[in-house]
C-alpha cells in the first residue's frame, strides 16, 4: 500500500474538506505516518475516516475530529501542550510538529511503551510520554498553553482546567460521544474560564471522566 498517497488523500479529502484550514495542522498531518500508530494488522485501514479500535475501550480518533480539535486549540510554535489520553501517540506526533513541547499523558502501561517507542523512532524529541490518571492531568509540568483531550468526556475536572496557563486553551468533545456531543474550547483568563461551543462531534469516550451519579433519596 502507498501510505504516502493515502496520507495526502486523508488530508485533502477528510481534513481540508471539513473546514480544517490551518496550514500548520494540515502540514503536520501530512508529515506524520499514521500507519505506524496502529497495530500492524490494521495498517491497511490507517487512513480511513473512522475511529480505529486499539483495544476494547481505546481508539485512535478519527482524523477529521482530531484535526478540528487541534485547529480549535490554535496551537502556536512556542506552546507547551498537554495531550491527555495520547494512546499510541499519533495525536502527540501531530502536535509535536506544531508546538515546542508536548507532554503526552497515558494511563495504560502498554500504550505508554508503544507511544514512547514510535515517537522515539520518528525522532520527535520534543514529545515525552508520561504515565498517570487521565482526569488528573500532569500538574508537575503545568501550566500548559494548550490541553487536548483525546476523546469524548462528560465533564472536565476543575484540577485539569487549573493546569492551563493564563490565556491557555483546553479543547475537548463534551458529551457521550454521539453526534449530540460538542467540540468545546475552554479559555483561561486569570481566574475566569470562558467556554465556546464550535461543532457537533462524534468520537469514542475517553475513560476516567464520567460524572458521579446524582444522589437519589
Amino acid at each position: 500500500m502507498d501510505f504516502t498517497h493515502a496520507r495526502l488523500n486523508m488530508v485533502e479529502n477528510q481534513i481540508r474538506a471539513n473546514r480544517v484550514t490551518d496550514p500548520a495542522v494540515l502540514t503536520a498531518m501530512e508529515k506524520v505516518p499514521r500507519e505506524l500508530f496502529v497495530p500492524k494488522a490494521l495498517r491497511g485501514i490507517a487512513y480511513v475516516d473512522e475511529d480505529i479500535a486499539l483495544d476494547e475501550d481505546r481508539f485512535l480518533m478519527e482524523p477529521m475530529v482530531l484535526g478540528r480539535l487541534i485547529q480549535a486549540a490554535a496551537v502556536r510554535a512556542g506552546d507547551v501542550v498537554l495531550d491527555v489520553g495520547c494512546a499510541t501517540g499519533y495525536s502527540s506526533a501531530v502536535l509535536a510538529h506544531i508546538a515546542s513541547t508536548v507532554v503526552a499523558l497515558e494511563c495504560d502501561d502498554d500504550l505508554v511503551i508503544r507511544a514512547t517507542r514510535t515517537l522515539t523512532d520518528l525522532n520527535l524529541d520534543n514529545a515525552v510520554v508520561v504515565t498517570g490518571p487521565l482526569a488528573e492531568g500532569y500538574p508537575r509540568q503545568a501550566p500548559y498553553d494548550v490541553i487536548v483531550l483525546n476523546g469524548a468526556v462528560q465533564q472536565i475536572p476543575d484540577g485539569l482546567r487549573g493546569q492551563l496557563a493564563d490565556g491557555g486553551r483546553l479543547v475537548a468533545v463534551l458529551g457521550d460521544g454521539r453526534w449530540n456531543s460538542k467540540l468545546t474550547v475552554i479559555e483561561r483568563h486569570g481566574d475566569a474560564f470562558g467556554h465556546r461551543t464550535l461543532y457537533d462531534a462524534a468520537t469514542p469516550v475517553l475513560p476516567g471522566f464520567a460524572k458521579a451519579p446524582d444522589f437519589v433519596f
